[in-house]
């Protein structure tokens, strides 16, 4: 009896997960852009990747997109489908890679809640060397100009700030509702550094002032935008197409800010 619940409620949560991430798989098949995913090397390790190109006649920028704290979901490969429908390339690692004997990919976790836990146990030193490979290959893709710019949210935007402090390739950090570095890696930050927050997100908002504080200090680049009446992790709730009308104002807001400001590299 045991065994058979285990089994349903393992079965209901990975149902549930597919569910939840229907409405990005139907996005991903409606796309007519390229993709393909690839393994880029770190010493002896295998980061996979999702990259996707856009339709564009002259070499673009590369982005790389970080994932959340769910790891690698169907979400993000649709958002990088989006963001090379506005003209970059896009290379999205599963930065789960290889977590263990059993877990080659965050499809291997048998639900987020897993994937979640394990994202927890991750080194910073194998996620900042693992990122940094990453951006290595992404500069070099030949239909690439060169330039890197990098995107997170929630775990993953943590994760593009702190690359902000150690890479000074990046020619832009943006930080979708992530916490900031420590204090003493801010000096080596090089790149601009916007950020992204829910109005309704305050575990995360409440570091917005003194990190502001410690970034004007540092003569550091940090522009801070509040979208009002979102919550955490907006972007993957506005893109759901029952998502709240304030997430989904937040999300194509937050879009146009996108596309400005890489414009501007």
């Amino acid at each position: 009896m045991k065994k058979t619940m285990l089994a349903l409620v393992l079965s209901l949560g990975i149902s549930g997960l597919l569910k939840a991430q229907d409405f990005a798989l139907q996005q991903l098949e409606k796309s007519p852009r390229h993709s393909e995913f690839v393994d880029v090397t770190n010493g002896s390790r295998k980061v996979h990747c999702f990259v996707v190109y856009p339709e564009v006649s002259a070499k673009a920028t590369t982005i790389v997109v970080i994932h959340e704290n769910k790891g690698f979901t169907d979400w993000v490969r649709s958002f990088a489908d989006q963001l090379a429908a506005a003209g970059y390339i896009v290379v999205a690692p599963d930065l789960l890679s290889n977590f263990d004997d059993k877990h080659a990919t965050t499809a291997d976790f048998a639900n987020s809640q897993d994937a979640t836990k394990a994202i927890y146990e991750l080194k910073q030193p194998q996620v900042s060397s693992d990122l940094d490979s990453v951006e290595k290959y992404a500069s070099k893709i030949p239909a690439g100009n060169g330039k890197t710019a990098v995107i997170g949210f929630c775990w993953g935007g943590g994760q593009s700030f702190a690359l902000a402090t150690t890479n000074p390739k990046i020619k832009a950090a943006m930080v979708f509702y992530g916490t900031p570095p420590k204090e003493d890696a801010i000096k080596n930050i090089k790149a601009p550094v916007y950020g992204f927050y829910g109005g309704n997100d305050q575990r995360i908002n409440a570091t917005i002032p003194p990190t502001d504080s410690l970034m004007k200090a540092a003569g550091k680049t940090y522009e801070p935008k509040i979208y009002p009446g979102a919550g955490h992790a907006y972007m993957r709730a506005g893109d759901d197409p029952t998502g709240s009308k304030e997430n989904k104002d937040a999300r194509d807001a937050s879009w146009v800010r996108i596309k400005e400001l890489l414009s501007k590299l």
